[in-house]
């Protein structure tokens, strides 16, 4: 019998740490930590970093004494085409424009889906689309361009 008892709990926590440390070790070129009051550029992913690592130690330590479900088969069709999707994202943000990448996130992690529909996928991609135009280029007025260079705009 494993000491573990509620692998989702160890699972999560485990990535929490490695997200957190990852913050607090790999932060770049991001030297001056300052205080709270007058906060430098690396002051905050560090905090960051250190409150997801805590929080994945108590994840992984409450999987040890809470009862939990057995973790289900890990599906890696989904986990690759959201990730896959992210990606493009951010390379799509400045060369298609925000419009055109936000289609293409949707698009790709709707697929991810065992019941996707191009119909419904596609009306989403266009909602989510002319959403993220209003809200982040009329509302909030984000020096982002809605069509990108590589569209000939």
């Amino acid at each position: 019998m494993s000491a573990i008892r509620h692998p989702k709990d160890f699972w999560i926590g485990a990535i929490f740490i490695a997200i957190g440390l990852g913050a607090v070790f790999l932060r770049g070129d991001l030297e001056m930590m300052g205080s709270r009051g007058r906060m430098g550029p690396a002051y905050f992913p560090v905090a960051l970093g250190i409150m997801l690592t805590v929080i994945g130690a108590i994840g992984v330590g409450r999987s040890f004494f809470r009862h939990g479900a057995p973790m289900e088969k890990l599906h890696l069709k989904p986990l690759a085409l959201v990730s896959v999707a992210v990606i493009l994202f951010g390379i799509l943000m400045r060369g298609a424009g925000l419009v055109p990448a936000s289609a293409v996130l949707v698009l790709i992690s709707a697929y991810a889906h065992p019941k996707f529909q191009w119909k419904e996928a596609g009306l989403l991609a266009l909602g989510l689309a002319v959403f993220a135009y209003l809200l982040f280029i009329k509302v909030l007025g984000l020096p982002i361009p809605a069509l990108g260079p590589w569209l000939g705009f």
